[in-house]
């Protein structure tokens, strides 16, 4: 029987959002003037994917989940096929060192973040229908994790460690909530260590963002610099920070904070308060998102419901993880809130799937 959508989770999200365009203006509008001579360049562009984002979530919040099931090959193949195009000269666009965009004028649109949602729509179809097998390593688990891994290589040849990350990681907790057995992720947690010792020893400005972790005023102007101008935004911020556009770490010392570290000024800006108020909507969307997988109404809704809030909660952790300096810098937006168009209209896209979901729940 249908019922009303989570307006908890509704509202969190359209807070979070808001909040977010406020703060990509605090946050970019003098780099904006510095170099477009528009210090609403980036908030406008925001402000275009947030409407659309908004028209989506509501439009997909009313089409029937279990219809993703009969598209799931199809948009997983369509989204492949983008991953191959993109890595083309000519096609695909370099930006930050990274080949992983669709120029498309002033904006960009990066298809690792739509294959995100695929996958996840694919992993649910796979477990919903393969149930019986989980418990075979081989026949169960492995062409699953297979086709994670293989499509994470093709995100690491853009490079773009940080989304191949959480699309590996989303993969591995859909696999933990559908039974497989715990001694096999004790197993790939070891090979994951070994995998990404390799990485590093193949591109050695990995190395660097490693030492600069460990140790960021070993090279204050390098490696370490975008570390440590973070951590000089959070610490002087206090209990209340210096109020809404009042960042110094923004004229210019932190590069470009209205993407992946735009956590750091709202910490200057609006002080542990504004923090813990922050962290607090992302928790709420979080737990609205385990609640309603919990309720789902059918396997492929469960599995749906899971991998969509693990993929935002992974996002979430490693963007303050890195924003804090407990994890090397991975170049992972923060949902809702940091500048990135295809971000936004992603998590946007999940969440109208969330609602939906919400609405056939016993």
């Amino acid at each position: 029987m249908k019922k009303n959508i989570n307006y908890v989770l509704l509202g969190s999200v359209i807070i979070l959002s808001l909040f977010g365009l406020l703060m990509v203006y605090s946050a970019s509008n003098i780099w904006a003037e510095y170099k477009f001579n528009d210090p609403f360049k980036f908030v406008k562009n925001q402000g275009l994917f947030f409407i659309v984002g908004l028209f989506l979530m509501n439009v997909i919040s009313k089409i029937n989940y279990q219809h993703y099931q009969k598209w799931a090959k199809v948009f997983l193949i369509g989204c492949i096929v983008l991953l191959i195009l993109v890595l083309i000269p000519g096609i695909g666009t370099v930006r930050n060192g990274s080949r992983s965009w669709f120029g498309i004028g002033s904006f960009g649109i990066q298809p690792s973040e739509f294959t995100k949602l695929a996958l996840i729509i694919f992993s649910a179809k796979y477990l919903t229908e393969n149930e019986k097998k989980m418990s075979n390593i081989k026949k169960g688990v492995l062409p699953l994790l297979g086709l994670a891994l293989m499509i994470f290589g093709l995100i690491m040849l853009q490079p773009d460690f940080g989304t191949g990350m959480i699309l590996v990681m989303t993969t591995i907790g859909l696999l933990f909530v559908s039974g497989v057995p715990f001694k096999f992720f004790l197993k790939i947690g070891v090979a994951g260590l070994i995998g990404i010792v390799g990485l590093i020893i193949a591109a050695p400005y990995r190395l660097k963002r490693i030492l600069s972790f460990l140790n960021p005023w070993s090279d204050p102007l390098g490696s370490g610099f975008q570390i440590i101008q973070s951590l000089y935004a959070i610490g002087p911020g206090g209990l209340l920070g210096f109020g809404l556009g009042n960042s110094r770490q923004k004229h210019f010392y932190l590069p470009e904070p209205q993407t992946d570290f735009i956590f750091s000024i709202i910490s200057e800006e609006f002080g542990f308060l504004g923090v813990i108020i922050i962290t607090t909507f992302f928790f709420i969307i979080i737990y609205q998102g385990f609640k309603i997988a919990k309720k789902a109404n059918d396997l492929f809704g469960k599995y749906l419901a899971f991998g969509i809030t693990f993929s935002l909660a992974f996002q979430c952790i490693l963007n303050l993880s890195v924003v804090t300096g407990l994890m090397p810098i991975t170049g992972i937006t923060l949902p809702f809130v940091s500048y990135g168009g295809s971000s936004l209209l992603i998590t946007m896209m999940g969440m109208g799937i969330l609602l939906n979901i919400s609405r056939y729940e016993r």
